[in-house]
């Protein structure tokens, strides 16, 4: 009985999460256009933060909380290459609000470049890339872009490197081509390991309805150089560290 309670309840505060979303959604679309167009970058970055901590906060209605662990210090300034475990698709607004200061940008799937308002705007003209998961050659190409840029303009990518989210919360073995292309062309940059836990349970119905009280944990670790480790050796460490910080329970 219980459990049935709660479930009606997920479906009722999920309606007016999803409501809020859909107007946010809109509503940042027009902003992201104005800010990027007319006033430039930083601005367009700021209303990219802000919108994600809207999302933040439209997560409390259905009784979502954070627990962030930070670093001592942030590489700010410097070339990053964010590495993390991928549950759900509400990883992506902690990531971009809690790290704003580091400029994150994505390495995402082609097809979210188009359809989703704010958020494919923000993936074709934000400075994150898009690949083709069909096309290998395309997909090296952009990562290769995404390396050049980070590592010109002191900014950073985030990079999925299990290539699809978990939807148990256990890590999937990582996929290393990404990460050593990344580590070849920006080799200035540091790593900054991040273990999610948690964010799963948000899409353990799919995407709706939204079960309530879950509670994610982002465990950001010390920044690692990159020009500090072999290729080989600094993506073991990133594994091992990454999955032995993630809270399976």
């Amino acid at each position: 009985m219980k459990f049935l309670i709660l479930k009606i309840f997920s479906y009722i505060f999920s309606i007016v999460f999803y409501l809020i979303f859909g107007v946010l959604l809109l509503l940042f679309e027009v902003i992201q256009r104005i800010c990027l167009n007319i006033i430039g970058y930083n601005a367009h970055k700021n209303s990219v933060a802000l919108f994600n901590w809207l999302l933040l906060r439209s997560l409390h209605i259905v009784g979502t909380s954070y627990t962030i662990n930070l670093p001592k210090s942030l590489p700010v300034g410097k070339p990053v290459i964010i590495v993390s475990n991928h549950q759900s698709m509400w990883d992506i607004p902690p990531l971009i609000w809690f790290l704003r200061r580091l400029h994150p940008k994505f390495i995402s799937k082609k097809e979210l470049g188009k359809g989703i308002p704010t958020i494919s705007y923000n993936l074709k003209h934000g400075g994150s890339v898009l690949i083709d998961r069909k096309n290998p050659d395309q997909a090296v190409e952009e990562i290769k872009k995404i390396a050049r840029y980070i590592s010109e303009h002191n900014r950073s990518v985030v990079i999925f490197p299990e290539g699809t989210r978990s939807r148990t919360g256990i890590n999937k073995a990582f996929k290393q081509k990404g990460l050593k292309i990344l580590f070849k062309y920006a080799p200035q940059a540091y790593v900054l390991p991040v273990s999610i836990s948690g964010s799963w349970r948000l899409q353990k119905y799919g995407v709706f309805p939204i079960p309530l009280g879950t509670h994610l944990k982002f465990q950001i670790q010390e920044p690692i150089k990159v020009s500090d480790f072999n290729h080989d050796v600094l993506i073991d460490i990133l594994e091992k560290q990454i999955t032995n910080n993630v809270n399976l329970k």
